[in-house]
């Protein structure tokens, strides 16, 4: 269900505040995020694992809006992070360094320093040669970084190949038993602490078997360690819970299925509590993906030999997920539509084929001028944009009951040519040119 998401007089809103209005005061497109549905993504989380040693690391790839991190700090969320700029994101919404977890196959140097010095809860390190450098910033700045190593247990998660991470062949983890051999190794290492173990298979599961699996192999992991006399006091299982994209166009109730928080946390609980461990997850996706739509007015329609097409003014740079993936976004009129649905593209103004957020999609034909809203671009929406065909930045809008806020303007086009310069030498031809 998409908790924040109403129609009200046929016209849609988030929470209190009518988008038609957001559109007339800000103009299109732009992307308009839920308070209420991400504090009750987060609560309905939290509260499954109520008793359970249990650390909430929001991953900031999903969506990295300071407004929407801010909000999840208030809430009492720690951040998974992937790169330097997320931890600094991380640390200025307010998250504290010793909730943080840095993730990743490609920790600079000065990533990591800048880790350290933060005070980070833990490195999930991909491969020895990442964890021997680790070891010697640390050691030369005289201090000691907290490490999981993370395991790739050859587990498919059974979503898109893409967004898949757990196999033997993809770049993520270190295979068992050479981890086993790696946590040898490093226990020799000064400047290193090996307290943990980190697993994560990949994102949108809607089935909980693969995680079962891997979870069950974490589990004889730590147990293997620890004969091994580590000191594995930490498990971190990842994120990747998945989250309904079909919803009806009238009701807004979900149509496909995923898994419940509940049977995810049953399933952690019965792989881990005889562990003895602190639990770190991280999920992204379920807690983001359904509160946010991106709303787009319609520029034109065109008809092509009997394929009808609605030309909107969002495109693939503003939303990637259709032409990266072949992702699903259900598209809804804002203002609400009795007519007799009918088959259409829905497709944005880039010089690209691929610039298709919907295909051959059953629904009314909306008219020019009007506006559609894409719903579940919460997640990896707005964070994966792009300036490409010199399109500008679309703004991003926080609802939070009745009042909405402009958390992240339109970028003009201006303003991103501002920090581009020429070379000397075409300065030099431009002066000539102009004398």
């Amino acid at each position: 269900m998409l908790q924040a998401f109403r129609y009200r007089n046929d016209v849609l809103h988030a929470e209190g505040v009518s988008l038609s209005e957001v559109a007339r005061d800000i103009g299109t497109p732009f992307y308009c995020y839920s308070t209420a549905s991400i504090e009750h993504q987060y609560q309905q989380f939290s509260q499954s694992f109520t008793g359970n040693r249990v650390k909430i690391c929001y991953s900031i790839k999903a969506n990295s809006n300071l407004s929407v991190l801010g909000t999840f700090a208030r809430l009492g969320a720690g951040a998974d992070v992937v790169s330097g700029g997320e931890l600094k994101r991380a640390l200025t919404s307010g998250i504290q360094g010793s909730d943080v977890v840095f993730s990743g196959v490609g920790k600079t140097g000065d990533e990591m320093v800048d880790a350290l010095e933060a005070g980070i809860m833990q490195f999930n390190v991909e491969s020895e040669q990442e964890l021997a450098q680790l070891a010697e910033i640390a050691k030369t700045r005289g201090v000691t970084a907290p490490v999981a190593l993370r395991i790739n247990p050859n587990v498919d998660a059974g979503t898109h190949d893409k967004i898949t991470t757990g196999r033997v062949w993809d770049k993520f983890g270190i295979p068992w038993p050479e981890a086993r051999d790696i946590y040898r190794l490093a226990s020799n290492m000064p400047g290193l602490e090996m307290c943990g173990i980190a697993i994560h298979i990949g994102s949108q599961l809607t089935n909980l078997e693969p995680l079962e699996i891997a979870f069950r192999d974490v589990a004889d992991a730590v147990s293997s360690l620890r004969d091994d006399g580590h000191n594995i006091k930490r498990v971190d299982l990842g994120g990747g819970l998945g989250i309904p994209y079909h919803f009806d166009p009238l009701t807004l109730e979900a149509l496909d299925s995923s898994p419940s928080v509940e049977s995810y946390a049953a399933l952690i609980s019965k792989a881990t509590d005889n562990l003895d461990c602190d639990i770190i997850l991280e999920p992204g996706r379920f807690l983001v993906g359904n509160a946010g739509v991106l709303i787009s007015k319609v520029t034109l329609l065109k008809e092509s030999r009997g394929r009808l097409f609605a030309v909107i003014d969002a495109a693939m740079n503003d939303l990637m997920r259709p032409a990266l993936y072949g992702a699903f976004h259900e598209i809804v009129p804002v203002v609400s539509s009795s007519a007799e649905p009918e088959y259409l593209d829905v497709v944005g103004p880039i010089c690209e084929s691929s610039d298709v957020l919907a295909k051959g999609r059953r629904m009314a034909r909306p008219d020019p001028g009007s506006l559609l809203a894409i719903l579940s671009v919460g997640a990896y929406g707005a964070v994966m944009a792009s300036s490409y065909n010199g399109r500008p930045i679309i703004p991003e809008v926080l609802v939070h009951n009745e009042e909405y806020s402009v958390v992240r303007p339109r970028s003009p086009i201006d303003e991103a040519m501002s920090i581009e310069t020429l070379p000397p030498w075409l300065e030099r031809s431009f002066e000539l040119d102009t004398m």
